[in-house]
């Protein structure tokens, strides 16, 4: 878990994507903290924390909530999630109300997912790479969806934190067995009642008309942002652009 700011601040609570980590978030979160108190985690089977014999969005919604309350010291936070924490962010408010005064989504997929379970077994059994040292894993790490634009600094920081070493060889820290786990969406979130703003990137994964899917899912608490020029992972594209728009968010929310 990272931290930034002032405990007793305003809460902030900042959910990475898949196969992602809390350092995704390290060129972003200290220019969200001046007057707030901002916390990243890594979603268990991520990062540094530690890999579950099972996974799903209760169950994760449960972790992001252990880390409002350290936020938000008794009040509620804004939570922000990227892709796949977004979907997380939305369980979480859902499940945790009294915990979330507001939730961000970041090129978030609304939609329930279709997957094929034998698919989804082969890929969480499938064996993960291993390689003879950290430079050789950081080269090969990649986006998911790939992403033209791509900061080599920001890259950099991400990529020496994905990987862990293992036997004197080196892999990526995430556990394949996460794959699927949060397919479907639309259960948990018939009851959301707090503030919802979808941050849509012009070059990211959602489709024109995404805001009339956001009220039909959350209601019509929701509105949509257009982030133009910015790809799927715009920590990685467009962070000053990112930074500024979240900033201007959580001033509106006043919470």
């Amino acid at each position: 878990m990272r931290t930034w700011g002032q405990p007793g601040s305003p809460g902030v609570v900042l959910v990475h994507g898949g196969s992602a980590h809390a350092g995704w978030w390290d060129h972003i979160a200290p220019h969200l903290a001046h007057g707030r108190h901002v916390v990243a985690l890594d979603l268990s089977g991520h990062g540094d924390s530690d890999h579950r014999s099972a996974y799903g969005p209760a169950l994760w919604a449960q972790e992001v909530a252990a880390a409002a309350r350290i936020a938000g010291e008794g009040r509620p936070v804004a939570l922000i999630g990227h892709s796949m924490g977004g979907r997380v962010a939305l369980v979480t408010a859902t499940q945790h109300p009294a915990l979330i005064g507001a939730v961000a989504l970041v090129d978030s997929p609304l939609v329930d997912l279709e997957f094929d379970e034998d698919v989804l077994e082969r890929r969480r059994r499938r064996a993960m790479p291993l390689y003879a040292s950290k430079a050789e894993a950081m080269e090969r790490f990649v986006t998911a969806p790939a992403q033209d634009m791509v900061l080599p600094y920001v890259r950099d920081h991400i990529a020496a934190l994905s990987v862990g070493e293992v036997g004197g060889r080196w892999t990526w820290k995430f556990d394949r067995a996460v794959v699927g786990s949060l397919a479907r969406l639309t259960p948990y979130v018939a009851t959301l009642g707090c503030p919802v703003t979808l941050f849509r990137c012009e070059h990211g994964i959602l489709p024109d008309g995404v805001a009339f899917k956001l009220a039909l899912l959350v209601g019509d608490h929701a509105r949509v942002v257009e982030l133009l020029e910015m790809g799927h992972h715009p920590m990685l594209d467009r962070p000053l652009a990112l930074i500024s728009t979240l900033r201007t968010q959580l001033a509106a929310w006043r919470c």
